[in-house]
């Protein structure tokens, strides 16, 4: 847990008592805060009360004796209008804030210079995210990771020089976090999403972008228009060592790109890194970039361990990566990064579980290849997954659709053998796939659509089937939230595969029984167990030996 001593002594009013909720609770009332929580939920008010905090009805409270409101994110700051409670904390001069707020102005306060990575983009941020904590953690670092992915931030070890807090941050957090500044930000991409809560796309991308803006380096990915529009901007305010790009080819000399290979642009020389292929776990160019970001990201931090007896790494470590990586010049004089360097980011990158719901594996069975991307909730998002496949795709969607909601997709359809609807969106998303011809199937549920995508998908002809659940849309229609959607797919996925394992094994056992019974008769007398041979009988004479005098070579 983070303490929270920068609100000792006031009162400090929260709304919202999920995940993060109660952990900002614990965390104020450890650092000397009186906390006065609330949530519209009564059961999440009760759990609060056993926790022995003094719950207060905020439609209620004097409002002019808290010194702020700690808002969970998914409650509305703004749009499509203000929550109650921030529209009475706003009348009695009461600043809203976030819990990434508190731990930002906790850092300030009693560790101002410990390592702070912050990652935000409309996708990939919760693998880009994932992956940095484990690169990192793989090079003994200490890393306490949370935020929008697992653990709330307060509830992590507190900021500390030796200890590298890599936290993922929603557009809804950021706006939350007015004192934002990581020592490390990273931006991966902004297309739109949330826009009933940010009103229009232009407030959407000046939230993202504060996060890269007040961070001492940044990096920004040229994924989109957005993304690039704010890399011009801060190259004006950003010296150039601490502003890095990826994946721009016009020209610009520092950051990282993805050719035919991940790699690195340094001083306008080009330096592969590693091939993703046959990594399960980073499958897809979106992968790629999550895979670049990381790298350049982690690269910050590791790059002095790096550089110590790079002779002795390249000697023990010289068949661990592919000869074409390998530098020709001395280890002294090779460009950043060096071959230390490639050869733990190697083994760092295969080694990546990776995330449930985002191109999970969850198996196969038999041809047949589940993979769980719930995560996909919009169509950008179910994209990146379509994308990953060149064909051969058995895909299941639907749910609460998003703004739009498959037509960016069309040109991908053709990879599509036959489409699976589920939920709200069944009717909208039909009458798209039919206008291209799409086969389709309304299934309604996702144990329905399940079995019959792995139905077809085991009597087409596709050399390596995909049952592919990504949605393109939110799961409340039909789940409390997609981890939820996720694991459903993943039980009735796993279910299928063990029924097949389990007919192969009979089948297998049936077989193998066919075939004793065909066997013919096996020749009498004792055999020998190594070859399988027939051994001579005792009685059995045997051949005349011939007999030759050796020679001395021989003897």
């Amino acid at each position: 847990m983070t303490p929270v001593t920068s609100m000792r002594g006031k009162r400090v009013a929260i709304f919202g008592l999920g995940g993060s909720g109660l952990a900002t609770a614990r965390a104020l009332a450890a650092g000397g805060a009186t906390v006065v929580p609330w949530d519209d939920a009564p059961e999440k008010v009760e759990e609060a009360r056993r926790e022995g905090f003094a719950v207060e009805d905020l439609h209620h409270s004097q409002w002019r004796r808290f010194a702020a409101l700690v808002l969970a994110p998914g409650v509305p700051l703004t749009h499509p209008k203000p929550h109650w409670t921030v529209e009475l904390a706003k009348a009695a001069g009461v600043e809203v804030i976030g819990d990434i707020e508190l731990f930002c102005r906790e850092r300030a306060k009693i560790a101002p210079r410990s390592p702070f990575i912050a990652i935000t983009g409309t996708n990939g941020k919760s693998t880009t995210t994932a992956l940095i904590a484990h690169i990192l953690r793989r090079a003994g670092r200490d890393v306490a990771m949370g935020g929008n992915i697992g653990t709330p931030i307060l509830a992590l070890a507190p900021p500390a020089p030796e200890r590298i807090h890599v936290i993922e941050c929603s557009s809804f957090q950021i706006d939350l976090a007015p004192s934002l500044a990581p020592t490390l930000g990273v931006l991966l991409n902004i297309t739109p999403d949330h826009l009933d809560r940010h009103g229009t796309m232009e407030n959407y991308a000046a939230i993202k972008e504060r996060l890269v803006a007040r961070a001492e380096y940044a990096l920004i990915n040229f994924a989109d228009e957005p993304s690039r529009a704010i890399f011009r901007k801060l190259s004006g305010f950003f010296a150039p060592d601490h502003l890095a790009t990826m994946n721009a080819f016009g020209g610009l000399n520092n950051g990282c790109a993805l050719r035919s290979e991940l790699g690195f642009m340094r001083g306008g020389d080009w330096r592969p890194i590693y091939d993703l292929k046959g990594i399960p776990t980073l499958r897809g160019k979106h992968n790629a970039d999550n895979a670049l970001a990381a790298i350049l990201a982690t690269s910050k931090f590791l790059t002095s361990s790096f550089r110590s007896d790079t002779t002795a790494k390249r000697s023990a470590s010289k068949e661990a990566i592919p000869q074409r990586f390998l530098s020709a010049e001395p280890p002294s004089q090779e460009p950043w990064p060096n071959f230390g360097e490639r050869c733990f980011m190697e083994g760092a990158l295969r080694s990546f579980p990776g995330l449930a719901h985002r191109m999970e594996e969850v198996g196969r069975a038999g041809r047949v290849l589940f993979i769980n991307d719930s995560k996909a909730t919009n169509a950008d998002s179910a994209e990146k997954a379509l994308s990953s496949f060149s064909g051969g795709i058995f895909w299941i969607l639907g749910g609460r659709a998003k703004k739009g909601g498959i037509e960016s997709l069309r040109p991908l359809f053709q990879r599509v053998e036959k489409a699976y609807l589920i939920g709200e969106s069944t009717r909208e998303f039909a009458a798209t796939l039919s206008s291209e011809k799409v086969p389709k199937l309304r299934c309604g549920t996702l144990e329905i659509a399940v079995e019959r995508a792995a139905r077809d998908a085991a009597a087409s002809g596709a050399n390596e089937p995909i049952v592919l659940l990504s949605p393109a849309c939110a799961s409340y229609d039909q789940f409390k939230n997609f981890e939820a959607r996720g694991d459903r797919f993943r039980e009735l996925a796993r279910r299928l595969i063990e029924e097949a394992r389990a007919l192969r094994a009979a089948s297998s056992a049936s077989s193998k029984a066919r075939l004793r019974r065909q066997a013919p008769p096996a020749i009498s007398g004792p055999t020998d167990e190594k070859i399988g041979t027939t051994r001579k009988s005792a009685n059995t004479p045997r051949p005349r030996a011939v007999y030759r005098n050796r020679s001395r070579k021989e003897s």
